[in-house]
């Protein structure tokens, strides 16, 4: 799909070059990145960006200057997508502890179609990673759109879903249709995304990497660029600012919180991201507690406590040695790229091991294939014997058996003793026996006597079920991540690595919470805190906060640590947003191991009120036409007055637009089963499609603007060429320039 979205827009910038700009020879359609610079996913969007759909090149002109060229002949099937001119933007981040709420505004002009015609526009939002798509508002001409959930059950079943979803993990589009060429587009998008948190610090990454060709043509046009950051760090202390991408000045400081602004007119727009990353000065753990009370329209009238634990000036901090067993999947849907990236990490990650710390390696399939009978100590010799074995054992084949090896590494970690005990699972695939698999390790954890083996679950591609593995790890006290994008297979399986191996208080407790009534808290099961990221707990009570509360856990050296935590109301920070997204996927884990309708609709129900998507919901865009909702009301409220003169008139000119599932599901067994990768779902077009496709081949090696030209060529060919030619064709039919040829002079013959 990237692929195929990259060339669409290296297409549609081909395309572009028949758009007249005016006889100024300055101001001319800017330049696309030099053929070096590209790659089979150059084009893909780098900030929030609009593309108009073209399938019939012949529209696209300049609307304020016709240039009156020859007909295009032929259709763009698929589509190319040129990239619209943008004319204002604006950034706005709300920073919240670990989490940011981002909105861009901007205006967009279909300057590339005819004013008598019109054409599909789409949009794509680049986000960071974890980010999730809040809410899309689109106003052009007498014509609004914006994006609502609703819960499955209150769908209509007859509106097919429309263009739209998610081209990767975190680029999110969808198609606003029939646009007039000409018009301009104002759009709003919002979405919420984690910070990232390295070396004490955390980091706001936003996608504003604009290329060159969205710049307006004209020396003329005013370009405004605004960006606008607020941070509302919980903690407390004092903020730090670390490093900025962008000219932003101090507009607001107090305790615990800071505010950024940039306003300016730019010669171009931003062709960086924009980066901003600051520190909580700290120099032990620290943490504190939010109370929030439930609003008057929360469907759970509960309250809300949000319970953060900083781990302060890292440099100080003693980690707990390592007994680390790595389970790995090596099934036949790990072949090719998959298998390596996994290999790759896997040597980084025993390359990061302490010379005290043990470790060992499961590889399964089918089958269990044990490195050692006995955990090893991460000695050079050790590490290097391991290597060995890894090239030699992991190769992919065979079916998914995690039960076996889960058993197997427990029980070589069971006699762990002045060590933190890790379980480090990766796999790409879903089982039958996922329920039980969770039942099983919950039973060994409850009659656990020391240190209960940790489980971190690593979930590669979109046919794992996710929520068995977030589940595995909750049950563990361990933590979850996953590389949907099989391309970030290496760098998030060191991310959730690194955070496994730099364990810093364990064995968490939280007793005086025990006395609420009717108390939930996510996750159920308190996982250790990290010296590379804070832990967070959110939940509902019932009852009086205790006034105080102490956090204890076990350090490194095996001595109790206790701390008081600051317990205050929040009054700048939702915790409801904050907390919203992480309580929907615990919940949603916890649905789908108890087979519950009742947490289903519970998932709906906060999903609905908070934005965020789920399972249980899908997103829909509300067309609104303006001039007809006017007429109709009118019409509507003239018959009211006659029948029944106080009733009021029905919302009137919408039109729902379903947007196909956005969520990534419990997996797909078949898939596991037939050992199909991740990242193969896309099947090989048809015959017809092909030859379909094939009829704009030369449209596009001829910049869609010579086709009379190669037809009156084709047309002086004498029949035994033709002949010749043709049969060549149907034999390599496969390639559609070839079958282009062809078909063109076949006509050319006939003409």
């Amino acid at each position: 799909m990237t692929e195929d979205f990259s060339k669409a827009v290296q297409d549609g910038l081909k395309l572009s070059k028949r758009i007249y700009f005016g006889k100024d020879r300055a101001v001319a359609p800017p330049k696309p990145p030099p053929l070096m610079a590209r790659s089979a996913t150059a084009f893909l969007p780098s900030a929030p960006m609009l593309y108009a759909v073209i399938h019939d090149p012949g529209i696209v002109d300049n609307p304020d200057i016709p240039s009156y060229q020859p007909h295009v002949y032929g259709r763009c099937d698929p589509p190319a997508l040129i990239p619209l001119q943008m004319n204002a933007i604006q950034m706005n981040a709300d920073c919240f502890h670990d989490t940011a709420f981002v909105t861009v505004a901007g205006t967009w002009r279909l300057h590339c179609v005819m004013g008598s015609r019109s054409c599909d526009c789409r949009v794509a939002v680049p986000m960071a990673h974890k980010g999730s798509i809040l809410g899309v508002e689109v106003s052009v001409s007498n014509k609004s759109y914006s994006t609502q959930l609703v819960v499955m059950e209150d769908q209509n079943g007859n509106v097919p879903p429309q263009n739209g979803g998610f081209l990767k993990s975190n680029i999110f589009t969808l198609t606003i249709p029939q646009v007039d060429g000409g018009s301009n587009l104002s759009i709003k998008l919002r979405w919420s995304q984690k910070l990232v948190y390295s070396n004490g610090h955390f980091s706001l990454n936003v996608p504003f990497n604009f290329p060159d060709f969205v710049n307006p043509a004209g020396k003329k046009i005013s370009k405004r660029e605004k960006i606008q950051v607020n941070v509302d760090a919980v903690a407390g202390g004092e903020l730090l600012c670390k490093g900025i991408s962008h000219p932003l000045k101090e507009v607001r400081r107090h305790a615990g919180s800071m505010g950024l602004l940039y306003e300016s007119d730019v010669p171009s727009w931003s062709n960086v991201d924009f980066s901003f990353s600051y520190a909580v000065s700290s120099s032990h753990i620290n943490g504190g507690v939010l109370l929030e009370s439930a609003p008057g329209h929360d469907f759970d009238q509960r309250d809300m406590f949000y319970v953060y634990l900083s781990p302060g000036d890292i440099h100080s901090k003693k980690v707990f040695k390592k007994e680390i067993m790595f389970v790995m999947d090596i099934s036949g849907s790990m072949r090719g790229k998959l298998i390596d990236d996994t290999k790759h990490a896997l040597l980084a990650a025993l390359s990061k091991l302490n010379h005290d710390d043990s470790f060992n390696i499961i590889a399964f399939n089918g089958e269990t294939y044990l490195f050692s009978k006995s955990m090893e100590l991460a000695t050079t010799d050790a590490v290097e014997r391991a290597t060995e074995w890894i090239d030699a054992n992991f190769v992919a084949g065979g079916g998914t058996n995690i039960s076996h090896p889960l058993n197997t590494a427990i029980e070589m970690l069971s006699n762990a003793q002045s060590s933190v005990p890790i379980i480090f699972l990766v796999t790409d695939g879903t089982v039958e026996d996922e329920r039980q698999i969770c039942a099983m390790i919950k039973n060994r954890m409850t009659n656990a006597e020391s240190i209960c083996p940790r489980i971190y679950t690593f979930g590669i591609g979109s046919f794992c079920n996710h929520y068995f593995l977030r589940t595995l790890a909750m049950i563990g006290k361990g933590q979850y991540d996953a590389a949907v994008d099989v391309d970030l297979i290496e760098t998030r399986m060191m991310t959730l690595f690194d955070k496994a191996s730099s364990l810093i208080l364990a064995n968490i407790k939280m007793d005086t919470l025990d006395d609420l009534d009717d108390l939930e808290v996510y996750p159920s099961h308190i996982p250790d805190l990290s010296s590379e990221g804070p832990l967070i707990l959110s939940g509902r009570y019932r009852g009086n906060f205790p006034k105080t509360l102490k956090v204890e856990g076990i350090l490194a050296d095996f001595s109790n640590f206790v701390v008081d935590m600051k317990i205050q109301n929040a009054k700048d920070i939702p915790v409801q947003r904050v907390s919203a997204r992480d309580q929907i996927e615990h919940l949603t884990a916890q649905a789908w191991l108890l087979e519950s309708k009742q947490l289903e609709q519970k998932v709906a129900k906060l999903s609905l009120q908070t934005g965020f998507m789920s399972e249980y919901t899908r997103m829909i865009i509300l067309e609104t036409d303006h001039l007809k909702k006017v007429k109709e009301s009118a019409g509507t409220k003239e018959a009211s007055k006659k029948s029944h003169p106080q009733c009021e008139a029905p919302v009137q000119g919408q039109r729902m637009i379903l947007l196909p599932h956005l969520n990534i599901g419990f997996g797909n067994l078949s898939a596991t089963l037939e050992n199909t990768p991740p990242g193969c779902e896309t099947k090989l077009p048809e015959v017809p499609e092909i030859f379909k496709a094939a009829t704009n081949c030369c449209e596009t090696l001829c910049s869609y603007c010579c086709c009379m030209c190669c037809i009156q060529c084709c047309t002086r060919l004498n029949n035994q060429c033709v002949t010749t030619l043709t049969q060549l064709c149907i034999g390599l039919g496969c390639f559609g320039c070839l079958t282009c040829c062809s078909e063109i002079c076949c006509s050319g013959n006939e003409g």
